[in-house]
């Protein structure tokens, strides 16, 4: 039987976590803190061995893929972005748009692998050379469920490619273009999973960021046509990483939806009773992470579905 939601996850622990120069050019989300490169790693590895014990502790299985001093890669503590798995037996390897962040595509990963026959591998990558990005779940939402992709179309996100991936993997793929405001100026959003996380029961979306009337309306229907409540948040909460959530399912199948502090206590009353008619809600501080990374709890988490 084909998976949707799993309960087996990949992370990979930092050792060089730090403020990454060449994504904080569209990255809004990234704040260059003033403490030293040495404090804010320590701090990133505290944040996240918490919050992989916390995760255990929900019984979800997590593998940590210990992140080595070279070649130096400070964001690889968001795996999501190169790889993807599929219940298919298929593992996708996607075309970054930071230099850097393509040094994270590592052969450990396929140690792993190494034993499952059929597996399917999809690469990708060879689209860096034509400047055509996707940045796996970061750019792409997907509703395994229902075979539906959603993608905010940006600079690390190619609508040909995305097209191109709908069409091998069979999605239907909804796309959009969604701005945020930064000083008083109208900014793209760098990835999808920052403005949308899609549950089984319900979507958290930031529905305003998308300004072409068509397009938010295209948006809103498929969400709510596929059975979904719809959670809208708003700029302020999206800073908060509201939209940056993942379900994944314990081990006697409940299901829980992770977060970060920082978006936990974003949540209203009247949000968090929405979740929780569906899932536990577990959430982690990880204030350093998201500071100095912009990105959350879902960009940390791979999905393992092989």
């Amino acid at each position: 039987m084909k998976e949707f939601i799993t309960n087996k996850i990949l992370m990979v622990r930092p050792i060089a976590f730090g403020y990454n120069e060449e994504t904080g050019k569209d990255n809004l989300y990234q704040i260059k803190e003033n403490n030293s490169a040495d404090a804010i790693e320590k701090s990133a590895e505290k944040e996240f061995d918490a919050f992989v014990e916390k995760l255990r502790g929900a019984t979800i299985d997590v593998i940590v893929l210990q992140d080595t001093l070279t070649p130096h890669t400070p964001d690889s503590i968001f795996p999501n972005n190169w790889f993807s798995t599929h219940s298919n037996n298929t593992l996708i390897l996607y075309p970054m748009y930071a230099e850097n962040r393509r040094l994270e595509r590592t052969d450990k990963i396929l140690e792993f692998v190494k034993d499952r026959e059929n597996l399917k591998i999809v690469d990708l990558t060879e689209n860096e050379k034509r400047d055509r990005f996707l940045e796996g779940t970061g750019s792409i939402c997907l509703d395994r469920k229902n075979k539906i992709a959603y993608a905010n179309i940006s600079k690390r996100t190619n609508k040909e490619l995305f097209n191109e991936f709908c069409e091998t993997m069979g999605y239907r793929g909804v796309t959009f273009s969604g701005f945020q405001t930064i000083n008083g100026q109208k900014a793209p959003i760098y990835h999808t999973n920052v403005m949308l996380t899609i549950a089984e029961n319900f979507a958290i979306v930031f529905l305003n960021a998308v300004e072409d009337e068509k397009e938010r309306t295209n948006l809103k229907d498929s969400i709510i046509n596929s059975g979904k409540e719809l959670i809208e948040i708003s700029e302020e909460q999206t800073k908060h990483f509201l939209g940056n959530t993942i379900e994944l399912k314990k081990v006697n199948g409940d299901k829980i939806l992770v977060m970060s502090k920082t978006a936990y206590e974003a949540l209203t009353e009247e949000q968090k009773n929405i979740i929780e008619k569906y899932d536990e809600i577990l959430y982690a501080d990880i204030h350093t992470i998201e500071t100095n990374g912009g990105g959350s709890a879902r960009c940390m988490i791979a999905e393992w579905f092989l």
